[in-house]
């Protein structure tokens, strides 16, 4: 995946999450835009949009950073 691809998903993400949104669900929104993504992608710009995103909106980026690490940790297992 290409840096484009990731900026994309990435805005996506920053666009698509609530405080109430199960993991899910995210993974479900995003995929509706970005259907060949996949979940390690969708992951990876997640960590991408918190960095890039921070500053602007802690909020969202907290929510992505839990979606992040638990999408990395289940990859792992």
């Amino acid at each position: 995946m290409d840096a484009s691809e990731l900026q994309a998903i990435g805005d996506t993400l920053m666009r698509v999450v609530t405080p109430d949104m199960k993991p899910k669900d995210l993974l479900k929104a995003v995929r509706k835009l970005h259907p060949d993504a996949k979940k390690r992608d969708i992951a990876r710009a997640a960590f991408h949009a918190i960095i890039a995103n921070a500053d602007q909106d802690p909020g969202k980026s907290r929510h992505l950073q839990a979606f992040a690490l638990a999408e990395r940790t289940q990859q792992s297992e």
